[in-house]
């Protein structure tokens, strides 16, 4: 069995900070943040929720689908930015768009999440004859968990949405995932570790370097070292089930982390970067939603077309990467 994406909607905040907006409070320069990442411009959240901006490229993703939300049997949010703890954002987004027939629940793979959520509502359509739609969303905004004394991370990430409503297909499908939890203290940030009041000294040393509550920590040198080599990785794998090859896949859409990782994850699959979906300069690294970002204009401007297979490779905090090869 196999998936097919009836219809994908995205959702990007009304703020746009270019390079030189980060010129007012770090020492940097446009120059300086092009040639490192690629990245020209990005999207902050300003009075928009996380679960707000998943709600409007919900509402798209369904009006595209023709579909009427209450044929929607679950609804899987791919988030690392919650407004809440709890209640889950995908449990606010399910009744905001009147998918009262759904079960709901969100999922914390960072980077890979989108690419985990669409496997996950793969394997939930499979077993479960009466799903007849899924309803994927990646929401994200790293913005409120940014350190903006940090040069090297700061000017990194953006925030934005997209979602996907999906529906099971005899079309092509394969995934692996997979994580390397060893790599989890060089990309992260803390949830809340004690109630306020509580004034006793912590005598145990849990590896992770202190950082401000809530604040992203990343070790750049070594999540870039990860990432370079978990793209191809997570692709050969996938495509092993499959037997297919490189040259079988129309477009390859990866995390949109940062040009450089790009590319020489392009370089060590020995394909060209004209295969590659990029859309890291106009929107940064927003994590899980980089992926369905790219995803949703890549088709909304017709370069993916109806037939091409597409590879969907993500990777990122956890350590945790991925790949799912479809159809479109």
């Amino acid at each position: 069995m196999g998936i097919n994406i009836l219809g994908m909607g995205s959702y990007l905040p009304e703020q746009v900070l270019t390079n030189n907006d980060f010129k007012k409070f770090v020492d940097t320069s446009d120059e300086w943040i092009k040639t490192r990442t690629g990245i020209c411009s990005r999207h902050m959240a300003g009075w928009e929720p996380t679960w707000y901006m998943g709600r409007q490229a919900a509402l798209k993703a369904v009006e595209k689908s023709g579909i009427d939300p209450k044929e929607i049997g679950l609804v899987i949010t791919s988030t690392i930015t919650s407004d809440f703890l709890t209640p889950s954002i995908a449990s606010i987004i399910q009744h905001e768009i009147g998918a009262e027939n759904a079960a709901a629940f969100d999922l914390s793979a960072a980077c890979s999440g989108f690419v985990y959520a669409v496997d996950t509502a793969k394997r939930f359509m499979q077993t479960d004859d009466n799903l007849k739609y899924v309803l994927v969303i990646a929401t994200e905004a790293l913005s409120r968990f940014i350190d903006y004394s940090d040069r090297s991370t700061c000017i990194l990430f953006g925030d934005g949405s997209a979602a996907a409503v999906l529906e099971k297909s005899d079309k092509l499908y394969s995934s692996f995932l997979a994580s390397d939890g060893g790599g989890a203290r060089k990309l992260f940030a803390r949830n809340m570790q004690q109630a306020p009041e509580v004034r006793i000294e912590r005598d145990f040393d849990d590896g992770f370097p202190e950082k401000p509550m809530h604040q992203l920590f990343q070790d750049g040198k070594e999540v870039y070292k990860f990432a370079v080599k978990a793209l191809p990785k997570a692709f050969r794998a996938a495509a092993e089930k499959i037997n297919i090859t490189t040259s079988d896949i129309d477009w390859f859409i990866p995390h949109q982390a940062n040009i450089r990782i790009i590319e020489t994850a392009a370089k060590n699959l020995g394909i060209g970067m004209e295969k590659f979906v990029v859309t890291v300069d106009h929107h940064g690294n927003t994590s899980s939603a980089s992926i369905p970002l790219a995803l949703c204009e890549a088709i909304d401007k017709g370069d993916i077309k109806r037939g091409q297979k597409i590879a969907l490779i993500g990777f990122g905090a956890g350590l945790t990467y991925g790949s799912v090869i479809l159809e479109y």
